[in-house]
């Protein structure tokens, strides 16, 4: 990879985390500058902005700085202080609450109604925090199936086969590589499940629904020899009682079956003109190069930020 791309890849990812921490309330142009002024520290440059929104002082308070000489020799003497720590731990270079680009936006933020939504995006960006989900999305055109790490507050995802939108398969569809709980033999194991659709428990054959779909992960070592199993009447191994109208969602059952993919597809995701950099990394859990996926998504943050007032395929059953 060439220097320039690297660049322009740590750039990216930069502005987005940024941009995500006060839900798009800084432009993009304004997050380039000053990424690009503070070497894509966005964890510091958070913590400026929140420094210069909380330095709100009404006429009273500003009166007492200025008239009261006790208080006026206390907050000097922290003062020079707190500035001389700081000379001391931070690199030579421009210092952020002198920045008149951190002062505007500090400003900005400083008026903001409270309300709850924008109480949490305070809290979290002072914890330099970026609260996110791993959800499943799935494109029934394209007949993919893919997980992405997005933020919480906006879940959408982009089909990189045919460029839709989707919010995440709903939480009782999804599929795939799942956790169960058997309340027979109190034993927690993994394999190929559904939400809803019932698989009988490896060890005491008790009928279990899963209790989680798991996010793919590689995992080392090799895979259990245990074969899927479940009630869904299309199940290359199916098990008795069977379940009128349940399919079963393995992949070698799909193929058995002629059936796609996608079990269930997510819903189209229907703008609300407040997307920013969507996903956190907009990389694939499990496939593809996470650089390549980033430069593949840069024209998403311009679709949808300007009315904004207020970002494969599972392994064999295992068993653990």
């Amino acid at each position: 990879m060439s220097r320039r791309l690297h660049d322009e890849i740590e750039l990216e990812k930069s502005i987005r985390r940024l941009r995500e921490k006060f839900y798009g309330k800084v432009t993009v142009e304004k997050a380039a500058v000053l990424m690009r002024r503070y070497h894509n520290n966005h964890d510091l440059v958070c913590k400026d902005i929140i420094l210069m929104k909380d330095l709100n002082l009404d006429e009273q308070d500003r009166d007492t700085l200025m008239n009261d000489a006790v208080v006026r020799n206390v907050v000097e003497r922290i003062g020079n202080a707190d500035r001389q720590r700081e000379q001391n731990a931070r690199p030579p270079g421009p210092r952020a609450p002198n920045d008149r680009d951190i002062q505007e936006i500090g400003e900005g933020l400083r008026v903001l109604t409270l309300t709850q939504r924008n109480l949490h995006m305070f809290d979290n960006a002072q914890r330099n925090l970026i609260p996110f989900e791993d959800c499943q999305f799935a494109c029934q055109g394209c007949d993919k199936v893919w997980w992405r790490r997005v933020p919480q507050r906006k879940k959408v995802s982009r089909c990189h086969g045919c460029g839709r939108k989707y919010d995440p398969v709903p939480y009782n569809s999804m599929w795939g590589a799942a956790e169960f709980n058997c309340p027979g033999c109190h034993r927690t194991f993994r394999g190929y499940g559904m939400m809803g659709v019932l698989s009988p428990c490896y060890n005491c054959h008790m009928p279990v629904g899963p209790s989680r779909i798991l996010p793919p992960r590689r995992t080392p070592g090799p895979r259990t020899r245990n074969l899927h199993s479940c009630c869904a009447e299309d199940c290359y191994n199916r098990r008795n009682p069977t379940i009128p109208g349940v399919e079963c969602v393995h992949p070698r059952s799909r193929r058995h079956n002629h059936k796609p993919m996608v079990v269930h597809p997510s819903p189209l995701h229907c703008s609300s003109g407040s997307t920013v950099a969507t996903c956190l990394s907009q990389g694939s859990l499990l496939e593809g190069d996470l650089d390549d996926l980033i430069m593949d998504d840069l024209t998403e943050e311009e679709e949808e930020e300007e009315e904004d007032e207020d970002g494969g395929e599972n392994g064999e059953p295992s068993e653990g």
